[in-house]
């Protein structure tokens, strides 16, 4: 009964239909982990080949160290905040609980799951371009997807009370939910982007479009979260790219998109905010995040350094010596104007200072201890701004040789 009424009321509020019912089965939280850690490393302890890949990307965003395993941060990240979630691929909703023998099904994270199953009964959330081939596409889908489903909680919320009698409802809200370790806050807020502004979103899409406008953008989903953010149209810039590394320095061509990520504006606006939370880094006021103009918004991911993003892709390198394997990354970014891509160069070099980088040569820079212990290399042609990232500043030049 208490999920029957649930789905008439989605129903009701986002004007469509389900097709059938959606079972709805709990899973303790240690089992929840056990999932979300199992099955991503190589078999026989050592990371994989993705993982390697994916420790550099997020190192570059100065959010995990050269020690740390992004994979089993964001893991941890996850199994502590999600209190439910929706399986396409079993058709049911299952929530996470740290008592499963006398479950309790939080009002609002019911709502939300149940807004994905008719997402995936009538849009069919298995197909790709639902989960997007870079991080930034994943957080700009993530924004429709995630966006529709905060948005019909909200909406639902609001009449309860008024219009509707309703179980209590803690105030945290939808997707997420208690219990677990401590997250990585530069992981948390990268994930939580999408549940900030794809609400607003999605508002916007309804006020000026109605309903139509979501199932338009479900069958061309956003390809960045600047569309998110910005609520803009406005596609990413194509970036040339020709990789020139030597000395046994190579990218990981299968991993990625050729071996390259784009981590995005959302992901930059993080990267600026961590590290000046953290490090006293002179990149924003770590307080604005709080600055938000909607009451569907959460948090506030705009920000001088990040804004006038065009594009960007990151390229992980490896190389394999006698005493094990080093890593390096080239990462291009492409900006609307010379005035944001400088103010992205400005605010990342500001990171570096953060950490007592040391100038060694034009444009190179050598953190000399700590979790972000290497050599860098930030230049700025134009619109352009490429950071070479590697173990020692001879190996920045067999990364990205100079052009002579």
């Amino acid at each position: 009964a208490y999920v029957g009424r649930a789905m008439a009321r989605v129903e009701y509020v986002r004007g469509e239909e389900f097709d059938s019912r959606v079972p709805v089965n709990v899973i303790s939280r240690e089992e929840y982990r056990n999932r979300s850690s199992g099955g991503s490393g190589s078999g026989d302890g050592e990371p994989s080949e993705y993982e390697r890949w994916n420790d550099q990307v997020w190192e570059a965003l100065f959010v995990t160290g050269e020690s740390e395993s992004s994979g089993e941060a964001i893991g941890e990240t996850r199994s502590s905040a999600v209190a439910g979630f929706y399986s396409p691929s079993d058709d049911e909703i299952k929530i996470i609980t740290d008592t499963p023998e006398s479950p309790t099904i939080n009002n609002a994270t019911l709502v939300h799951e149940l807004v994905h199953a008719l997402q995936d009964q009538r849009y069919d959330l298995t197909k790709p371009k639902y989960g997007g081939d870079t991080q930034d596409e994943q957080l700009a889908t993530d924004g429709l997807v995630e966006g529709d489903a905060k948005y019909v909680e909200q909406r639902y919320a609001d009449r309860c009370g008024e219009s509707w009698e309703c179980v209590a409802t803690p105030s945290s809200g939808g997707g997420g939910g208690g219990g677990g370790g401590t997250p990585n806050l530069g992981i948390f807020l990268t994930i939580f982007q999408p549940y900030s502004d794809g609400p607003v979103y999605v508002h916007d899409l309804v006020s000026d479009e109605g309903w139509d406008g979501v199932d338009e953008r479900f069958e061309n989903p956003p390809t960045s979260s600047e569309q998110i953010i910005h609520r803009t149209d406005e596609e990413p810039v194509p970036i040339d790219y020709r990789d020139r590394a030597r000395n046994g320095w190579e990218t990981f061509p299968e991993q990625g998109e050729d071996g390259s990520d784009t981590v995005g504006e959302a992901s930059m606006y993080v990267m600026f905010w961590y590290q000046a939370r953290n490090a006293g880094a002179d990149t924003v006021d770590p307080r604005e995040i709080g600055d938000v103009q909607s009451r569907y918004d959460t948090y506030n991911y705009e920000s001088e350094p990040s804004a006038g993003w065009g594009n960007d892709r990151l390229y992980p390198h490896q190389k394999q010596t006698a005493d094990g394997t080093e890593y390096g990354y080239v990462w291009v970014t492409e900006w609307d104007t010379e005035e944001d891509a400088r103010e992205f160069q400005r605010a990342y070099r500001a990171i570096l200072d953060a950490h007592e980088a040391e100038p060694r040569a034009e444009n190179t820079y050598v953190v000399p201890d700590g979790q972000f212990e290497d050599a860098f290399r930030v230049t700025r042609s134009g619109t352009r701004v490429t950071i070479v990232n590697g173990p020692t500043v001879d190996d920045l030049g067999d990364i990205r040789p100079r052009r002579s």
